[in-house]
């Protein structure tokens, strides 16, 4: 495959600061059992891509955790695999994907390689995008660069000649651009671009009213049919759970359920991870609950997001709304106390 990849995952959005507090964006859970860089990767695999360089910023402990040497995505190889690139971000932080101050600190990523193109992504849109594909359009036309776009929805994703992205890092200060989405949104003169219209499934997950809304859309059948394709799954961390244990008096509809929880309460509309406690009595409906958190017995929650380890103590009661979901941080503990 002629094609390098940049997984710019780097990249922070304000709006989902109470997910993002102790990981980075693209270790954000989803769909029960993945993390959001789980189909950046993943596609990039489906579509014959077999060196990608994964350029995170701080805290990286979760993304390190998840992602390890690769070998989830049959990236941990002896030559080209998997490169983990941690950036500084001596540019401030800069919210633009392909962000020429952090790439530049690892230039030989790109000078020793020996593939003539490179694409350029993120890990917080969703997408099933073919990059061969992609790849071939873009020879095709003959454009400097070409943009993944879906609807008129700009989906961040650029393919490049790897000696134009070379080049860039080394002039990119005076040239005055900051990333490669910089470049393309100015349309940056002497270059030439080009549009690669996308036609499957994708979401933009940059604040916590989209990530709820995609969460809850793959409830939707047709909706999870077009994100999860047989001929192009979706690769995740391996973990070897039990089945979930749905116990007498339970009543689950229309949720998606990982492995390793246990259900006794009431779950309609939701999505629940691995290794979570829905107790007697509780009542959950059109919640998010992410691993390990544990709804005590008689609790009523509704709109509600509850990160990894949340606790929630019985008796509680808490309604979001479809707008503006409630979101219960990273280990937090929540009581009847609490919300007197």
């Amino acid at each position: 495959m002629n094609l390098l990849a940049v997984v710019d995952a780097s990249i922070k959005k304000e709006g989902l600061q109470d997910l993002t507090m102790k990981r980075t964006v693209s270790s954000v859970p989803f769909a029960g059992r993945y993390r959001l860089i789980d189909f950046v990767l993943s596609n990039l695999v489906n579509s014959g891509v077999s060196t990608v360089g994964v350029f995170p910023s701080y805290p990286l402990a979760s993304l390190l955790d998840h992602i390890g040497v690769g070998k989830s995505w049959d990236l941990d190889r002896r030559k080209n695999g998997l490169y983990f690139l941690p950036v500084t971000q001596r540019d401030g932080g800069i919210s633009s994907v392909g962000a020429f101050a952090g790439l530049e600190e690892h230039l030989q990523f790109f000078t020793k390689s020996i593939q003539p193109y490179v694409i350029v992504t993120n890990s917080f849109v969703v997408t099933q995008l073919d990059y061969k594909d992609m790849l071939e359009k873009h020879i095709k036309s003959g454009a400097d660069f070409t943009e993944a776009v879906s609807k008129g929805v700009q989906l961040k994703t650029y393919i490049l000649s790897k000696d134009l992205l070379v080049e860039l890092l080394r002039s990119y200060v005076d040239k005055q651009v900051v990333s490669v989405e910089d470049v393309v949104n100015l349309k940056k003169s002497p270059y030439t671009f080009n549009e690669y219209e996308y036609e499957g499934y994708f979401a933009v997950i940059d604040s916590i009213q989209s990530y709820f809304e995609a969460s809850l859309d793959l409830l939707n059948e047709d909706k999870r049919e077009q994100l999860f394709l047989a001929d192009r799954p979706i690769f995740t961390k391996v973990k070897d759970e039990p089945p979930t244990r749905y116990v007498s008096g339970s009543h689950v509809e229309r949720a998606l359920i990982a492995n390793g929880s246990t259900i006794m309460g009431t779950v309609t509309d939701s999505l629940i991870s691995r290794g979570v406690y829905i107790k007697k009595g509780a009542h959950v409906e059109n919640c998010i609950i992410m691993q390990k958190s544990t709804v005590e017995e008689n609790c009523d929650l509704a709109y509600v997001i509850a990160d990894k380890e949340v606790y929630i103590g019985e008796g509680v009661l808490l309604h979001g709304t479809p707008e503006r979901p409630i979101v219960l941080r990273k280990g937090a503990s929540v009581s009847k106390e609490d919300l007197r």
